[in-house]
């Protein structure tokens, strides 16, 4: 296992990741109403990016994800920037993280006697840089070849800012994960997948949860964790469930806060469920999960709840 996860789980026994960058920046006053979304705030206001990130740390998370979800060389250059800019920008979203981490370490939590976060290079699916929802729906009609290109310059520009892991995050596709596993593999980078599921045992092209998990349940020797993401919260339990049948890799989770996505406002609606997220974490814990987070939707207040869930968990395990 990758030291520095080790050490922070060994430390906290279970771990807490962060929430949403978009609805925390947009709390925060920033604009996301452009086919770059989160992208566009490293450029225009990169303080708000690490205004989120200190907010999150002080919530309790352990580790957080970069603001590099929708930052693509091809997203970039059709919105203006020239491709050394895009390369640039992709960049500065780990540099941002690293810094923020580093003000806050040094101001409270060292000496707070917290675990020093980890950094999660985020890197969204083919499906993020359409700006259309298909992160969602997967079936790109891509060979693997072409998205093998499109990931590759992007996963080589955030491990040179040295992240801790690689993130390959709400992928919908099991053919879009195994390629960006084997440019993490072939780059013997430490990383993660997380999947975006439609149920409670499918990930969202329709490939049993279960079937994915066993995909990478060998020959992956740099894969640390895997797990769901942007997934509404009530199917995550059977999520869980359904990958410890296939593999015995460390599951993380951090679904949205239940509210449906409309692809064509770019908004979030709908009625959240009657649970609050802090029973929903627990349940996570106690069904399996070794890290538990949240993602669209969910701003600090949730991520407090998750550290809450978990201190609740750990000490019912002691009883």
């Amino acid at each position: 296992m990758n030291a520095k996860l080790e050490n922070i789980l060994k430390q906290e026994k279970r771990m807490v990741i962060d929430g949403s960058m978009g609805t925390a920046l947009e709390d925060l006053g920033a604009d996301l109403t452009n086919a770059l979304w989160t992208a566009s705030v490293l450029t225009k206001q990169p303080e708000l990016i690490a205004k989120v990130h200190e907010n999150y740390f002080k919530a309790g998370a352990d580790c957080g994800i970069t603001a590099s979800y929708q930052a693509t060389i091809p997203g970039l250059t059709a919105a203006g920037y020239t491709e050394a800019e895009a390369e640039g920008l992709i960049a500065k979203a780990v540099r941002i993280f690293n810094d923020a981490r580093d003000a806050w370490w040094q101001a409270e939590g060292e000496a707070a006697g917290r675990a020093y976060p980890l950094c999660l290079a985020s890197v969204g699916p083919y499906g993020a840089y359409l700006a259309d929802g298909s992160e969602y729906k997967g079936h790109y009609g891509l060979t693997k070849d072409a998205l093998r290109d499109f990931h590759r310059r992007r996963v080589e520009l955030l491990a040179a800012e040295d992240p801790d892991l690689i993130l390959f995050e709400t992928v919908p596709s099991l053919t879009e994960a195994l390629v960006e596993a084997e440019i993490a593999e072939d780059m013997g980078l430490d990383y993660w997948v997380s999947f975006s599921c439609k149920d409670d045992a499918h990930i969202c092209e329709g490939d049993p949860i279960r079937d994915a998990a066993a995909a990478f349940a060998e020959g992956h020797p740099h894969l640390q964790m895997i797990g769901v993401n942007c997934t509404k919260p009530q199917y995550i339990t059977g999520l869980i469930g359904e990958i410890k049948t296939a593999c015995d890799l460390p599951i993380a989770v951090y679904p949205n806060s239940g509210e449906e996505y409309d692809a064509v406002t770019k908004t979030w609606h709908g009625v959240e469920s009657d649970l609050t997220f802090y029973d929903h974490a627990l349940s996570y814990y106690q069904a399996g999960a070794a890290a538990v987070g949240g993602c669209c939707t969910t701003v600090a207040d949730h991520i407090r709840q998750v550290v809450q869930a978990r201190a609740d968990y750990l000490k019912g395990l002691k009883e």
